[in-house]
């Protein structure tokens, strides 16, 4: 098997990891001959809804939204689509209609909220008084700040109507269990989505911290309003909260867990160096260069053949107008550090399928990667600089293109470290 293909086939099993199919039947809870209300939202919202579809005995019905391109048709839960990741009218709609479901409901009732990575973007719904035009412009611009995932999504909870706890607190006083596949970093509830259904540690005014930390132009209104707790979201010991169940159903760790069960399988040694990796992308992909080059070089931290695996989410700071995503980012910061070194091969992509904005889960990268852009007459420094990784590796033909995958455990990397 060829460097490409046995990557790819890490990268396949990593995801099948996260197949909701698989991993969502054995989580459901009992089955008591009541209705059941099933609402959620992500990038694995469609392919959950028929899991669900698929293996509940009673009486369903329901709705979830998920990104344009990543629906699936099931028969009793609607499945509607909406923008990501800076959110649209259609994901204004649909979080309402989903707060319109879970209102009003008894202690007899019980719903599911089904999560995944995207859920922030696509439970669209601002808290009263604040217009989606306002939320699109603060998102736009915490994602083009380089901030953290944890740190945008305090912003997004205390700018909503359903995330921070709100969800679960709107379906309260009905039994609520929420499965959630983990797209963030150490699989904090409170982050997964923006925590629709948990109660929210953060404060308006860490929100208001990181607005300011990140230079995002703030209206006089709304500043008043986060400085005031106006707009604050249900903490820790609340008792609209107190009965809901929370259950991780798939998480970065298991799909490395399952990509170094493959490695192994195909004869190399695996070493995992974290699902919870962050950082500027370009500056990762550098510092995973360098461990790359100790294990080829001096068989240290481990000998090759080997793969290095992580997960994680890095970020990517605007400086130029190109295109790209944070895993195309990693790679050419990569292979800038690597210096067309024989015998390293990457992947790096996210297991949504889709990096950025484009229509590639990622690429890949190798020793031939920068004389090949050279023989191109493309200039990788000037791409990088540009924020036009996308292109750099587009000209090249080494995107990876799979479609939505319609699950989402964050990014996956690999670096293959072989032998002449």
């Amino acid at each position: 098997m060829d460097a490409r293909n046995l990557l790819r086939s890490l990268f396949d099993a990593a995801v099948a990891a996260a197949d909701p199919a698989v991993c969502l039947p054995p989580h459901l809870p009992p089955g008591d001959g009541g209705r059941l209300i099933v609402v959620g939202a992500g990038k694995a919202a469609a392919a959950m809804a028929r899991a669900v579809e698929d293996h509940w005995p009673g009486e369903l019905s329901g709705l979830v939204v998920t990104r344009y391109g990543h629906g699936l048709p099931c028969r009793r839960i609607e499945v509607a689509e909406a923008a990501h990741p800076v959110p649209d009218a259609a994901g204004e709609t649909a979080a309402r209609r989903i707060l319109q479901r879970v209102s009003g409901l008894g202690p007899e009732d019980r719903v599911l909220v089904l999560i995944s990575g995207g859920g922030s973007a696509l439970l669209a719904a601002p808290a009263p008084g604040i217009d989606l035009g306002e939320k699109q412009a603060l998102t736009r611009a915490l994602l083009a700040s380089g901030a953290a995932i944890d740190a945008i999504n305090c912003v997004r909870k205390h700018l909503s109507a359903v995330k921070g706890g709100r969800l679960a607190a709107a379906a309260w006083p009905a039994r609520v269990t929420t499965l959630a596949i983990s797209d963030v970093p150490g699989d904090d509830p409170a982050v997964i989505a923006s925590g629709p259904t948990v109660a929210d540690p953060t404060t308006a005014a860490a929100a208001l911290a990181v607005l300011d930390r990140y230079r995002v132009a703030v209206a006089p209104a709304l500043r008043d309003r986060l400085s005031r707790g106006e707009l604050e979201t249900p903490k820790p010991g609340d008792p609209r909260l107190a009965g809901a169940d929370y259950r991780l159903i798939a998480s970065p760790q298991q799909m490395l867990a399952a990509a170094a069960a493959r490695a192994v399988e195909l004869g190399l040694t695996p070493l995992v160096l974290g699902e919870a990796i962050e950082g500027e992308a370009r500056e990762v992909g550098k510092a995973m260069a360098g461990m790359a080059l100790a294990c080829r070089r001096h068989g240290t931290p481990a000998r090759p053949p080997c793969v290095l695996l992580s997960g994680g989410e890095t970020t990517v700071t605007l400086r130029g107008s190109g295109r790209g995503g944070r895993n195309t980012e990693f790679l050419l910061g990569l292979a800038l550090a690597l210096g067309g070194e024989p015998a390293i091969h990457a992947l790096a992509a996210d297991t949504d399928g889709i990096d950025g904005s484009e229509d590639n889960a990622g690429a890949f990268a190798g020793p031939a990667t920068l004389a090949r852009a050279r023989q191109a007459g493309v200039d990788p420094r000037a791409c990088l600089d540009g924020n036009d990784a996308w292109g750099f590796f587009a000209a090249l033909g080494d995107l990876l293109v799979t479609g939505p995958t319609r699950t989402n455990v964050n990014d996956f990397r690999a670096l293959l470290v072989g032998v002449e």
